[in-house]
């Protein structure tokens, strides 16, 4: 998948400009990335776009445990979103990932996770 229909995927999905939509794929690459192991990360990177590269390299070595709260905050912080739109754009995100890569590199991504993320993979609500 290409950048360009990456992003207009997660518009699409979350109703929201291209600038919008941007700035919360990146942010959620990069909360990720801090989410997950580095070597995980890098295999994500390479089935992406190299525009959505540089987000997912930025994470620490080791991942940090955080919960699900505090992973839409981050997000909402880095894409100066409101939380609410933030767990919107999230969810987008994670369909719009799921349809990008491998079937068997997006289960390697959640099995990082825990059982409490599985309701930002769910599709996202209509509004």
């Amino acid at each position: 998948m290409q950048y360009d229909e990456f992003i207009s995927k997660v518009a699409q999905r979350t109703g929201w400009e291209r600038e919008q939509a941007e700035a919360v794929t990146r942010a959620t690459l990069a909360t990720l990335s801090a989410r997950i192991t580095s070597g995980e990360a890098d295999d994500l990177a390479a089935q992406l776009p190299q525009e959505l590269k540089s987000p997912l390299s930025s994470g620490p070595a080791k991942a940090v445990p955080f919960d699900v709260a505090e992973f839409k905050r981050r997000v909402a912080e880095h894409a100066a979103v409101p939380e609410d739109q933030a767990e919107k754009g999230i969810r987008a995100v994670f369909a719009t990932l799921s349809e990008a890569v491998t079937g068997g590199e997006f289960d390697d991504v959640l099995s990082q996770l825990p059982n409490d993320y599985r309701s930002l993979v769910t599709a996202p609500a209509s509004s």
